[in-house]
């Protein structure tokens, strides 16, 4: 998913995120702001995950939404 597409899901996926993302906080998911760029970020941060590994787990969750 490019990130014109992830923002314009950004709404719609924003409960999933919670749901899946369980580390994320009402805050963080916030903060991503439909960004991409700020998801993967966050997933680095509160993972530990390097960023091709948290850009696998996103582009996992991607195609299950």
């Amino acid at each position: 998913m490019n990130e014109d597409q992830f923002e314009g899901k950004w709404d719609r996926m924003k409960g999933k995120v919670r749901e899946h993302w369980g580390r994320l906080t009402d805050d963080d998911v916030e903060e991503v702001q439909g960004k991409r760029q700020n998801m993967l970020a966050k997933i680095q941060e509160k993972y530990g995950d390097t960023k091709e590994a948290a850009e696998d787990k996103l582009k996992d969750f991607e195609r299950k939404f």
